[in-house]
């Protein structure tokens, strides 16, 4: 690790990913290799708790460089250990590591620090009691220590009140260890490198949205799982504090950080950091263990940090970079409001509360919620002393902080960042003191910091770093396209092509003065670009423009404007006279683009396709509250339902872009989801569509022009 070419840093490998290999790799039938591999406290805890239950893992000793070699004993082949089992202080080690001894004719007893003896183990107990294990907690209900001793496993269901991959993880390690297939099902997708992994070495894996859940199933687990052999990727979370220092360090040259791990259900902290101002260009460059890699470089924001609002399925995502995102939220203008991250008061230490004292302490108003934070930017000379609580996240969060301009931060024990960052401070001081001197580095594009092209790239032209992913949202009217839209791009970091809109303006100005259109059927091309339409992007938003005036978002929503688009949208003049303008539209790092023909004649070739339904009540009830009433009655109901229902059969059989189906599209029916779950269901699609085509270029402001 170290600084290795101007402002080109490396960050060490991933604790989470090694923890997981280090286990599977015990499991594993023939020896594995790992390289890379950190030698942080949380996987030194669980190999020498696998040392303890007779697994041979070579290489402890030395540093990062030299790889670890497991001889794996099979699932079901550990010792008896001598000793209750010292987790220290990683929670996933021991929660993982308790799912594996369910399935093996053990008894055993792990404990941990006084800090990891606070953190709940109920969550993992349960599902692993439920498949016939028996856990039990020796000295308080909930927490370490607690003995695993292991049984006669059945396969069951598991129905997660919350995401958590530690739980999910917990129950497929029994699963497989016992030979059984089982399902987890959580209400948003939770990181997947345990199942990654686990195809790797030859389970058959089956993930995606059922009945308004993320199902993962182990269909298949092999009597031998095959051995690893792979290099673990830098760790993103640890990336995400040299990301904030560039954004923070205004003015410095770009900063490019080598083979981090660019997993999607981990890099949720790119698009709020786009949305904050901050542009990050990834370039992968291949997978091991399932996992890709690639390089992430970031260049100061050109015009400061905006706030940002965080919460729901995307803090899934970033759980591990909120406490860096609340010290970015402490220097960019206006508020910042971070909800759905209750999860954060059971880590290392309560990090909410962590957080809204160090912030105050330092001058930044921060209010502490139940499940979040908002915080109040300034631009004030920050200073004093914090408290990291012995949390590894809180000292680097203020450690980058004091580290900017303008800021004379002290922490109190800065070393326990070396739990996962070994040699943090002193990387920090490096960069800080290269970038107040000016130094240039030799990776002058980020081309000069791509590592070696895989097979599958090879020959890829360059320009294929800047292609744009579209995501097609089709349907029928009041399926719920224009908000889902809206939300998934927002939670991309992509922009957001509202069809509908361009099709309003153009209605709005064939209007004659009575407020009909009524020759529109036989309407010009040239009267057509008399209307002189444009698009204009602030951001990911969009604003249509007519004859250089911008058309206020209340004409467009006019009732009259409603009852006159659906037959000036059905005219093949308007339709070809739109359809460049919403290409033109499609720029990286990518568009949501929502309508009726998006994914069918806009952009037929779209990464991922999306049609909308709901059954017609719901459709129409849907319509009703839109326009502000409340409580319809259901002859309201049936009257719009017809009124949909028409509209329907004519947008279905119009000669020109009828709505339909693409044949390659993913239906959602909506009609039993709240809003909230069909986002999650498209994000995560697009999500793995991306990950499947491995893109080159994730997110960047630079793009949103």
């Amino acid at each position: 690790m170290g600084v290795t070419d101007g402002l080109t840093i490396r960050v060490p490998g991933d604790k989470s990913i090694t923890q997981r290999a280090l286990i599977l790799g015990a499991m594993a039938g023939g020896e594995s290799r790992i390289g890379a591999a950190p030698r942080g406290a949380d996987p030194l805890a669980t190999a020498l708790a696998l040392r303890g239950l007779g697994v041979r893992i070579e290489g402890l000793d030395g540093p990062a460089t030299t790889p670890l070699r497991i001889a794996g004993a099979g699932p079901r082949g550990w010792r008896q250990p001598r000793s209750p089992l010292d987790l220290r202080n990683s929670g996933t080690g021991a929660r993982l590591l308790a799912g594996a001894l369910a399935a093996q004719p053990l008894s055993v007893v792990l404990r941990g620090d006084e800090s990891l003896s606070r953190r709940p183990m109920q969550r993992i107990a349960e599902p692993l009691r439920r498949m016939g294990a028996t856990v039990e907690f020796l000295e308080r209900s909930g927490v370490l220590p607690m003995r695993v001793a292991g049984g006669a496993l059945r396969s069951i269901r598991h129905d997660g009140s919350v995401a958590s991959a530690q739980v999910k993880s917990a129950i497929m390690l029994a699963a497989v260890g016992a030979g059984m297939p089982v399902e987890v099902r959580e209400p948003r997708r939770s990181r997947d490198h345990s199942e990654r992994m686990l195809e790797a070495m030859g389970a058959r894996m089956r993930e995606g949205w059922r009945d308004g859940a993320w199902s993962v199933r182990v269909a298949g687990p092999p009597a031998r799982l095959a051995p690893l052999d792979m290099d673990v990727p830098g760790d993103f979370s640890s990336a995400a504090f040299f990301l904030a220092w560039a954004a923070l360090a205004a003015g410095t040259q770009p900063l490019t950080i080598r083979g981090v791990g660019v997993n999607p259900t981990r890099t949720g902290f790119l698009p709020v950091l786009a949305r904050m101002g901050v542009g990050v260009e990834a370039v992968v460059g291949g997978a091991a263990g399932g996992e890709p890699a690639g390089d992430l470089r970031v260049g100061a924001p050109g015009s400061g940090l905006r706030g940002v609002e965080v919460g729901g399925g995307e803090v899934t995502a970033m759980i591990d970079e909120i406490p860096v995102l609340a010290v970015l939220a402490a220097r960019a203008a206006g508020e910042t409001r971070i909800t759905g991250a209750a999860e954060l008061r059971v880590k290392e230490s309560d990090r909410l509360a962590a957080l809204a004292v160090n912030l105050r302490r330092i001058g930044v108003r921060a209010e502490e919620l139940p499940d979040g934070l908002v915080i109040e930017g300034s631009r004030r000379p920050l200073a004093g002393r914090v408290e990291c609580f012995h949390d590894h996240r809180i000292a680097m969060a203020f450690g980058v902080l004091g580290a900017s301009p303008g800021c004379d931060i002290t922490v109190d024990d800065p070393g326990v960042a070396d739990v996962s960052f070994p040699g943090f401070r002193r990387l920090l001081a490096r960069v800080s003191d290269r970038a107040r001197a000016g130094a240039r580095g030799s990776a002058t594009a980020s081309e000069a910091a791509r590592p070696p092209a895989t097979a599958k790239e090879a020959g890829r032209p360059h320009a294929t770093a800047r292609r744009c992913t579209i995501v097609a949202i089709d349907g029928s009217a009041g399926a719920g396209k224009s908000t889902t839209a809206a939300a998934v791009a927002a939670r991309l970091g992509y922009r957001h092509l509202d069809s509908g809109a361009i099709y309003r303006a153009v209605t709005l100005g064939l209007m004659d003065p009575e407020g009909g259109c009524a020759d529109v059927e036989h309407v010009t091309p040239r009267e057509l670009a008399a209307l002189a339409l444009e698009v204009r992007w602030a951001g990911a938003g969009m604003e249509i423009l007519m004859r250089g005036a911008l058309v206020p978002e209340g004409e467009l929503r006019a009732e009259r404007v409603n009852a006159m688009v659906s037959r000036v949208s059905a005219v093949a003049a308007v339709r070809d006279h739109l359809l460049e303008l919403q290409r033109a539209a499609a720029r990286p790092p990518g568009l949501v683009a929502e309508g009726r023909d998006m994914g069918t004649v806009v952009f037929p070739d779209a990464d991922l396709k999306i049609f909308l339904d709901a059954d017609p009540r719901e459709r129409a009830r849907r319509r009703i509250l839109q326009r502000g009433q409340r409580d319809p009655k259901p002859e309201e109901i049936e009257a719009e339902a017809a009124r949909l229902g028409v509209r329907d059969r004519t947008d279905s059989s119009r000669p020109v872009a009828p709505l339909l189906m693409a044949a390659d599209a993913h239906v959602i029916d909506t009609t039993g989801m709240q809003p909230q779950t069909q986002i999650d269901a498209i994000v995560d699609l697009a999500i793995a569509s991306a990950d499947r085509r491995q893109p080159i270029h994730r997110t960047g402001e630079s793009d949103r022009r």
